[in-house]
């Protein structure tokens, strides 16, 4: 048998690398790596593209990394600031801030700390416009978009601004130069945002309200007024899936394949414009992610 010291010691010791482990599993759920890496992945999208085929991988990474931090710092200030709100909410109250898991200064120090990192590998790897352009993203998202939330559906439309910048970043990166193709792919994604966002409100609406954040459009109730202003925003994206081609940013493959997927995509929203139901609600949701990653990669693979 150990000694009593020893067997105290190792206990001790798993205890603690247990605390550790439970410790940076709630860090890395407040990043929200898979929407941070979405994002990343965007502002890859829009590198690649205004890089013309002249890629330098390693830049590439490092700026991607930067970018993949930069929102994850932003997603844990928007958690700090809506702590007491995502308490009331069902699909947030288990997150590490209300479960009091990580308090609101460790987190604080872990936002400061992904931004900085972000910040100087941006600033290092791409240069100083498309930083200067990250922090007034960041600066939107966090201190004008989240508190706008509780006071009406215009929150939807400041969110969309630095919810579309990744690929307008990943342009500006590659070239050094704000110009229209930059402005085309951002578009689509600002676009894009109105039925992707409105779709999860309609899902979340309860919890929402709870939390007094008034994001529906309209008159902010699941009804046909907001099932039609989604088909609209949706209908822009057919004519915006075009411009890329029309303007020489990627070739007539991707139009075509952008046009199948918005016409699928519209499709979608004339289900809820008919039953009003969760259920149609929720294949806009999917419809929505499925569209931008798709199209991006087209657009992608057509330039390439």
């Amino acid at each position: 048998m150990l000694p009593a010291d020893m067997t105290t010691d190792t206990t001790q010791h798993i205890a603690h690398s247990a605390f550790l482990v439970h410790k940076l599993k709630s860090y890395y759920e407040l990043l929200k790596f898979r929407l941070s890496f979405l994002v990343a992945f965007s502002s890859g999208f829009g590198y690649i593209l205004g890089s013309q085929g002249n890629i330098n991988w390693a830049t590439f990474t490092a700026f991607c990394l930067g970018g993949l931090l930069v929102s994850g710092g932003s997603i844990t200030i928007n958690q700090i600031i809506e702590k007491d709100y995502d308490k009331v909410m069902k699909r947030t109250m288990n997150r590490p801030l209300p479960t009091q898991r990580v308090s609101r200064s460790e987190a604080a120090v872990y936002a400061a700390v992904l931004l900085l990192i972000g910040f100087s590998l941006i600033l290092i790897y791409a240069n100083l416009l498309t930083l200067l352009i990250s922090i007034v993203s960041m600066l939107l998202y966090c201190f004008v978009y989240t508190p706008l939330k509780r006071v009406g559906p215009i929150a939807v439309f400041v969110g969309a601004i630095p919810g579309a910048l990744p690929p307008f970043l990943g342009w500006v990166a590659a070239t050094g130069h704000i110009t229209y193709e930059a402005w085309i792919i951002f578009g689509i994604q600002f676009i894009w945002q109105f039925p992707h966002f409105w779709a999860i409100a309609w899902l979340a609406d309860e919890d929402y309200k709870k939390a007094g954040f008034k994001l529906l459009p309209a008159n902010g109730t699941k009804d046909m007024k907001t099932a039609i202003n989604i088909m609209i925003y949706t209908l822009f994206l057919l004519p915006l899936g075009l411009l890329p081609a029309k303007f020489g940013v990627a070739g007539i493959n991707s139009a075509i394949i952008a046009t199948i997927c918005g016409v699928l995509f519209l499709a979608q929203t004339f289900s809820l414009m008919r039953d009003n139901s969760r259920k149609s609600a929720l294949k806009i949701m999917y419809g929505s992610f499925l569209y931008l990653p798709i199209v991006q990669i087209a657009y992608l693979v057509d330039k390439i």
